[in-house]
C-alpha cells in the first residue's frame, strides 16, 4: 500500500496540470447541477419561497370587530408561537376595473410592511404615510382585474358613492389566492382609507407564526377557545393555501427532474472518458510499474485512490462553493441559493447529489483502472501496432483531385476506426441531445404564450352578463362582435356532472353551437359537427378508460346526458377531465337553458387588456370581463431553469469535447509527426487536428439534436398526458435555432482544438521517437 501511495504522489507531481484539470472539471459539473437544484427548487415550491421569504404565518384567524386586544395579546404568549402579524382591521368590499371586478378583503396596514407576513412587494412599492387613495393588491388579484401599478381602481363605498385609489404596488402573500366566485382577495390601505371604505361590518385579522408547524391543529383549538368561537368567523391554515398552490407545477416538476437525472448520468459518462483517456495516457507508465514488480491490484489501487481524490475533492469544492458563493450571484439563481436551505429535500440534495456524482465516477474510474491492470509490461510490441487504418479509396481518390489535405487526413483521423468513432459521436452527442431535448421543453412553453390557441386556449376573454342585464344571447353576441380586436364570440355554460360508477365530478362545457362551432384545439380524431357529438380531454378518457369514439352517460344535475366523444382535445384545466359539446347538444335535453357567458376569440395582435377594456364600454357596467387564465403567467422561472440546465449540460459537453480532443492528438501525434516528415507543413498538422474535432463535433451535433427532438417530443407529450392535458403539445424548437446550435457546436470544436493544434504543429521531428504508445 506504501508504494501505490508513493507512486500515486509522483504521478500527481508530474501530471499536476491534468490533476487540476480533473478536480475542476468535476467541481464545475457538479456546482453547476447543485445550482440547478436549487433552482428546481425554488421554481416547483412557489408557496414555500414566498411563505419563506416573507416570514408567513401558520395560522390566520378571522375574527368580528369587537374582539377584545387583550385576547389577542394572550395569543402571543403561548409557547407554541413564534411570532404574531397584526390584529389588522380588515372589511369587505369590491373592486372595479374596466371590464373586471373582484371580492376583496381590504386590510389596513401601516406605512411599513409588518414583520411576519410580510407581503413580497414584486412591482411597485408599499404604501406612503399621509395618503388616503393608495392600495396595494395581491398578485393574482391584480392579474385578474389587469391591474398594474400606476393605474386606478374603482371602490364603491358607503351610500353609493365610489372613490378612486391608485395602484401603487403589486405584492406575493402566502396566504390562500383570489379565485373568482368562491375566495375573495387581498388588499393592503391605510388605516384612513379602510375608515372610508367601510360597506360591512368590520372585522378583524391575526396571523400566527409557529415554532413548529405540527402544532397547527392543537393551536387552532386553543386560539379559538382564548378569543371564543362565536367571535371566529373563519380560521385558515398554512395547509390550504399550500394545497392552493403546491399542484401548480407538478409536471414542470417531473419535467425538470427527469433533466436532472440525464444531466447526472451524461456528468458521469463525461468523467469516465476523462478517466480512461488519462489511463490511455499513462499506459508507458503503467508497462513500467508492471516491469518492476506492480501487481494488477496495486496498479487499480492507485488509479483508484487518485481519481477518487479527484472526485471528492471537486464535490467538496462545488458543495463549499455554492453554499458560501452561489448567494452572491446576481438576479434568480442568487436569490434561489439563499432560500434554498428553508425549502423542502434541501439537504437530500445538497448531499446526495454530489455523493451520487461521485459514485458514478467511481464506477467509472474502477472499470478504466481494471483495464489499467490488464496493460501488458511488453511496451515495444505495442509500439508497433499501427495508430490509424490505412487511407482509403476514397481518401487517395480525393487528394488526387487537390483536395485540401488537411480536410482528407482529418476527416481520416475523426473517422478512422468505427467503433472508436462511434462511440466518440456518442460521447459527445448525448449532451447536445439533452441540451435539444431541453430546447423541445422552452419551445412548448413559450407556445402557451405566442400560441395559445395551439394550447387549449382559442378564446383569450370570457363575459359574464348579470342576470338582470338586457338584451337575450343573440343582442349579446352581435354587441360584442362588434367590438375593435373581437374576432368571434361563442356562447357557452358550464356545469358539473357525475359519470356512473365515479364518486368524483367532471366538467361539462356547451360552447358554440352547431352553426357556429367553437374552435376546439384537437389533437386527435374531429370536431363535434351533429347533434350529441363531444370532444373530451385526456384526463377524461384515461378516467372512463375509453378511447375516442365511444359513447358516455354522465348525469348534469339531475338529468341523462348521453355523448358521442369523436374526438380528444387539449386541455390544460381541472386535469383534462372535462367534456365539450355544443350549446345546441344540452338545450336538447334543457330547453330553458341560457349562454352563462361568452368566449371572445380576439383577432391575431390584438391586446387583452385594452378589447377587455373595449367590451366593458361596449356592455355596461352589467358585464365582467375575465382573462382567460393561462399558464404562460408562470413561466419565467421555468425558462431560468431550462437555461440553468442548458448552462450545465454545455459545460459538460465542453469537458467531453476537451477530452476527445486531447485523446485524439495523444493516440496520432506520431502519425502527425510522420506526416510531417513527408512534406505536410506545421499549418496543414495544425489543419488536421483542427478538422478531425470540427468533424467530431458536427457529427455528434447532428446526431444529438436529431435524437433530442424524437426523445423530447416523446417526454413532453408523456408527461402532458399524465398530467391530463394530454399527447400533442410538444413542439419543436425552430430549425434556424436548431441550426445554430449546431453550428455552435462545430465552431466550438474549432476553437477548443487550437491550443492543441498549435503545439502539435511546433513539435520537432526528433521528438516521434520519445512519443508514447
Amino acid at each position: 500500500m506504501r508504494a501505490t501511495l508513493r507512486w500515486a504522489r509522483s504521478d500527481l507531481r508530474a501530471h499536476r496540470v491534468e490533476a487540476l484539470f480533473a478536480v475542476l472539471a468535476s467541481a464545475g459539473v457538479i456546482a453547476s447541477l447543485l445550482l440547478s437544484g436549487a433552482l428546481l427548487s425554488y421554481a416547483v415550491n412557489p408557496w414555500q419561497r414566498v411563505f419563506n421569504q416573507s416570514q408567513g404565518a401558520h395560522i390566520w384567524l378571522h375574527a368580528r370587530g369587537d374582539v377584545d386586544p387583550a385576547a389577542f395579546a394572550s395569543l402571543a404568549s403561548l409557547d407554541e408561537v413564534a411570532a404574531i402579524s397584526g390584529p389588522f382591521r380588515t372589511t369587505d368590499a369590491t373592486l372595479v376595473t374596466p371590464g373586471a371586478r373582484a371580492r376583496v378583503v381590504l386590510r389596513a396596514a401601516g406605512a411599513q410592511p409588518p414583520r411576519v407576513a410580510r407581503p413580497l412587494i414584486t412591482s411597485g412599492r408599499w404604501l406612503a404615510a399621509g395618503t388616503s387613495d393608495e392600495i396595494v393588491l395581491e398578485s393574482t388579484l391584480a392579474r385578474v382585474l389587469w391591474a398594474e401599478p400606476g393605474e386606478t381602481i374603482a371602490l364603491p363605498g358607503p351610500g353609493g358613492a365610489t372613490r378612486t385609489l391608485r395602484i401603487v404596488g403589486v405584492a406575493d402573500s402566502a396566504e390562500p389566492r383570489y379565485r373568482p366566485d368562491q375566495d375573495p382577495g387581498a388588499a393592503w390601505v391605510l388605516p384612513a382609507t379602510l375608515e372610508g371604505a367601510a360597506t360591512a361590518p368590520a372585522g378583524q385579522r391575526i396571523g400566527l407564526r409557529l415554532k413548529d408547524p405540527d402544532d397547527t391543529d392543537y393551536l387552532v383549538q386553543r386560539s379559538v377557545t382564548l378569543l371564543g368561537a362565536d367571535r371566529v368567523d373563519q380560521v385558515t391554515k398554512w395547509q390550504q393555501a399550500k394545497a392552493d398552490t403546491g399542484g401548480d407545477d407538478r409536471l414542470l416538476g417531473q419535467m425538470f427532474a427527469a433533466f436532472g437525472v440525464a444531466a447526472l448520468f451524461a456528468a458521469a459518462v463525461a468523467a469516465s472518458g476523462a478517466v480512461r483517456s488519462r489511463v490511455r495516457g499513462q499506459l508507458r507508465d503503467i508497462a513500467v510499474l508492471k516491469a518492476v514488480g506492480f501487481t494488477p491490484g496495486q496498479v487499480i489501487r492507485g488509479f483508484l485512490v487518485q481519481h477518487l481524490g479527484f472526485a471528492v475533492l471537486g464535490a467538496a469544492l462545488a458543495t463549499a462553493a455554492t453554499v458560501t458563493l452561489g448567494r452572491r450571484i446576481p438576479g434568480r439563481i442568487g436569490e434561489a441559493v439563499r432560500l434554498w436551505p428553508e425549502m423542502p429535500g434541501h439537504r437530500t440534495i445538497l448531499v446526495g447529489l454530489p455523493a451520487a456524482a461521485v459514485l458514478l465516477i467511481a464506477a467509472a474510474t474502477g472499470l478504466a483502472a481494471w483495464r489499467a491492470g490488464r496493460v501488458p509490461p511488453v511496451p515495444v510490441a505495442r509500439a508497433a501496432l499501427p495508430t490509424a487504418a490505412p487511407l482509403t479509396a476514397f481518401g487517395r481518390r480525393a487528394l488526387g483531385l487537390h483536395v485540401s489535405p488537411a480536410l482528407v487526413l482529418g476527416w481520416r483521423s475523426a473517422f478512422s476506426g468505427r467503433r472508436q468513432a462511434l462511440v466518440s459521436v456518442t460521447r459527445l452527442g448525448l449532451p447536445v441531445a439533452l441540451m435539444t431535448v431541453a430546447l423541445v421543453g422552452w419551445s412548448t412553453l413559450d407556445q402557451f404564450r405566442d400560441d395559445p390557441a395551439r394550447m387549449g386556449r382559442a378564446a383569450a376573454l370570457t363575459v359574464r352578463a348579470e342576470p338582470s342585464a338586457p338584451g337575450d344571447g343573440a343582442d349579446r353576441e352581435h354587441v360584442l362582435t362588434g367590438v375593435p380586436g373581437v374576432q368571434d364570440a361563442f356562447p357557452g355554460v358550464e356545469s358539473a356532472a357525475l359519470v356512473p360508477g365515479q364518486t368524483g365530478t367532471i366538467t361539462l362545457r356547451g360552447l358554440g353551437t352547431l352553426e357556429h362551432p367553437y374552435p376546439h384545439t384537437l389533437a386527435e380524431g374531429r370536431a363535434p359537427t351533429g347533434p350529441d357529438e363531444a370532444v373530451a380531454g385526456q384526463g377524461l378518457l384515461d378516467l372512463l378508460g375509453v378511447p375516442v369514439g365511444e359513447w358516455v352517460r354522465m348525469t348534469v344535475e339531475g338529468r341523462p346526458q348521453i355523448l358521442h366523444i369523436v374526438g380528444r382535445s387539449i386541455e390544460p384545466d381541472d386535469g383534462g377531465r372535462i367534456v365539450s359539446t355544443s350549446l345546441d347538444t344540452l338545450k336538447d335535453s334543457a330547453p330553458a337553458l341560457r349562454p352563462a357567458f361568452h368566449a371572445l376569440v380576439l383577432k391575431p395582435g390584438a391586446d387583452p387588456g385594452r378589447v377587455a377594456a373595449a367590451v366593458s364600454a361596449a356592455t355596461g357596467e352589467a358585464t365582467e370581463v375575465r382573462r382567460t387564465p393561462t399558464p404562460a403567467d408562470r413561466l419565467d422561472t421555468p425558462r431560468g431553469i431550462i437555461a440553468a440546465l442548458i448552462a450545465v449540460l454545455a459545460l459538460i459537453a465542453l469537458v467531453e469535447l476537451f477530452t476527445l480532443i486531447s485523446a485524439g492528438v495523444r493516440d496520432r501525434v506520431r502519425d502527425l509527426l510522420a506526416l510531417r516528415a513527408i512534406g505536410l507543413t506545421p499549418r496543414q498538422i495544425g489543419g488536421v487536428v483542427v478538422t478531425a474535432a470540427v468533424l467530431t463535433s458536427l457529427a455528434s451535433a447532428l446526431l444529438g439534436t436529431a435524437v433530442g427532438a424524437v426523445v423530447g417530443r416523446w417526454l413532453v407529450d408523456m408527461e402532458a398526458r399524465a398530467d391530463g392535458i394530454g399527447a400533442g403539445i410538444a413542439h419543436q424548437p425552430s430549425p434556424l435555432l436548431l441550426t445554430a446550435l449546431i453550428a455552435t457546436a462545430a465552431v466550438t470544436g474549432a476553437v477548443a482544438a487550437l491550443p492543441p493544434a498549435v503545439r502539435t504543429a511546433r513539435r520537432r521531428l526528433v521528438d516521434s521517437a520519445g512519443e508514447t504508445f
